[in-house]
């Protein structure tokens, strides 16, 4: 790793020292930076397991998220001693987290009332459709004007719902006054600031915005969208700044790791404003796309929140101080990039890895005509449509792995180019390039890809950690840490590599866009949980055609069937 072998080479020149927590949708890491250079010493990752108990539920397991957190501090401080580094210089932890998923946990017993739902999560989807059956003109809109967001299956407050309304132990704890409801953010600095023992119950405004419970305006819990949810706020975590000092870490002393305790934590950031922190996207009009499990474009609009008329959200990027102004960003959300490698991978077992995937793509350079909309989740932005459901088509004898790996990869392109020219409608000013991070960034064919399919210039950074750095550099640069300099003069200058655009974007880049668009007109309004009603409001078993065809014929199949036997006795 290029980050150890530069700190063996200067650790005597080292100055104060930041850590971050970055919990992933599928992994957990515990990352070192040097404040003074941004460069990263050490880092350690463990992968964390999804469970997926109905068709459409995703879960994890709390204890487990929890569990991996304190084995990559343990590792990651194992490493630091043996590059000689003293663990003492780490003067303060941020924390960035997957946002949306959702955890309830007693207060008393410390524990969690059930797993966490991931935000990908569907169950909710008869929920979603009841609220917005129940708004004027079926708007799934209605409440976009305080939250910045469509409702949806997406995000903390319906999940939280579910929760109360179908978890015994999660109702009893709320009527008792023992429940605590967090997202990942919440549950990790309680359970690090002490848990059951003083721990602090507190989230950002950035993670905040993700509930449906926020006020994007007003910056803080709405009373009114709590009960419209049913969710009383005296369960909600206190809502601070993305960089302040929230408390302190307490580790059990015989640990490796016990050396941070005392530590202040001090930087909070849903993972995606951490990337946008950490791609230092401080100025009105800067956007970055991170390609992770989902894949997320987010856009600074700065300190005025703009609502989209295209299908984005409108969600707090950063406020990185108590006494400083908010910012605030559009984003178009796709559920599914990086988990499409993996479904690849455990559901088909057509690839061993994602590396296999590059090569299996790159060995036909083409699709040969074969799309794949990756909506395992519904689609989100632009469209917004739950009842959406994966498909693959334009299949043909020929069409063969290697093509349904390039297919994966393209899809990921297209759904980036669907937000793109969303954004640039809101903006009305085209980006003119678009910087990135991401996992999934490794992938160069899928870099070039990108930059063919928007053909603009793609922009990836040396050091494609910009998720943690955010984290670091807002907990660093908070009010008592002071180790990180804000300050445009003062930050690092940062390396990076351009894919330029290599085909001919009138004809085939465009062809291939058009032709994705119909695919994804054809994986829509595939799945639904509401019975389907006739006109005087009652179901009907004749709304869908074939069914009511075999109930016709089963019908007079039966009368002909007696007229024959009374004829023949």
């Amino acid at each position: 790793m290029k980050g150890t072998m530069a700190a063996s080479s200067h650790r005597m020149m080292l100055g104060p020292l930041v850590a971050a927590i970055d919990q992933g949708t599928s992994s957990t890491r515990f990352l070192v930076f040097n404040s003074k250079t941004a460069e990263l010493l050490s880092h350690h990752q463990v992968e964390i397991k999804q469970s997926f108990p109905k068709e459409g539920w995703v879960e994890e397991d709390p204890k487990e998220i929890l569990q991996s957190v304190y084995e990559c501090m343990e590792r990651t401080c194992e490493k630091l001693m043996q590059l000689n580094i003293d663990i003492s210089n780490i003067k303060a932890v941020g924390v960035t987290n997957q946002r949306e998923t959702t955890l309830v946990w007693d207060k008393e017993t410390g524990e969690p009332l059930y797993n966490a739902i991931v935000w990908l999560d569907l169950r909710t989807q008869s929920t979603v459709e009841r609220l917005i059956n129940k708004t004027p003109g079926r708007n799934k809109n209605h409440l976009k004007h305080k939250t910045g967001l469509p409702i949806s299956t997406y995000f903390s407050a319906v999940k939280l719902r579910w929760l109360m309304d179908n978890v015994d132990e999660v109702q009893e704890a709320v009527e008792s006054h023992r429940a605590m409801f967090g997202t990942i953010d919440s549950w990790l600095i309680w359970c690090l600031t002490g848990g059951k023992s003083g721990g602090v119950h507190c989230t950002d405004v950035t993670n905040a915005s993700r509930t449906m419970l926020f006020n994007i305006h007003s910056m803080d819990w709405d009373p009114e969208l709590c009960k419209y949810f049913g969710v009383p706020m005296e369960i909600l975590p206190r809502v601070r700044s993305s960089s302040e000092i929230y408390g302190l870490m307490k580790i059990c002393s015989s640990r490796k790791s016990g050396a941070l305790s005392g530590i202040p934590i001090s930087g909070c950031l849903g993972d995606q404003s951490a990337a946008l922190v950490g791609q230092m996207c401080f100025q009105d009009g800067q956007a970055k796309n991170t390609y992770g499990t989902g894949c997320f474009l987010l856009r600074n609009t700065g300190s005025k929140p703009v609502l989209s008329d295209h299908g984005l959200l409108t969600t707090v990027a950063y406020k990185l101080g108590r006494d400083q102004p908010a910012c605030y960003a559009l984003e178009g959300s796709v559920a599914i990039a990086g988990a499409v490698v993996r479904w690849l991978q455990d559901n088909l077992g057509i690839i061993g890895s994602s590396e296999e995937l590059e090569k299996l793509a790159a060995s036909v350079g083409t699709s040969y005509g074969c799309y794949f909309v990756p909506a395992f989740s519904g689609l989100y932005a632009p469209y917004w449509e739950p009842s959406a459901r994966g498909i693959i088509c334009g299949l043909t004898q020929f069409t063969n792995k290697n093509h349904l790996a390039f297919a994966a990869l393209e899809a990921v392109c297209f759904q980036t180019r669907e937000i793109l020219d969303a954004m640039n409608q809101d903006s009305g000013i085209p980006l003119t390039q678009l910087q990135v991070d991401g996992g999934m960034t490794s992938n160069r064919l899928l870099m070039q890809l990108q930059a063919d399919i928007l053909c603009i210039p793609v922009v990836k950074p040396s050091m494609p950690e910009t998720t943690a750095l955010g984290a670091a550099m807002a907990a660093g640069s908070a009010e008592g840490v002071s180790v990180w300099s804000l300050n445009p003069e003062d930050l690092s200058e940062v390396t990076s590599e351009k894919f330029e655009p290599q085909i001919n974007p009138e004809a085939e880049s465009e062809f291939r866009y058009a032709r994705w668009k119909k695919a994804v007109q054809k994986s829509m309004n595939w799945e639904t949980t509401e019975p389907v009603c006739n006109g005087n409001g009652e179901t009907s078993i004749f709304s869908s055609v074939p069914l009511g065809f075999y109930i016709m014929g089963s019908m007079l199949m039966l009368v002909g069937a007696r007229y024959i036997a009374g004829s023949e006795s």
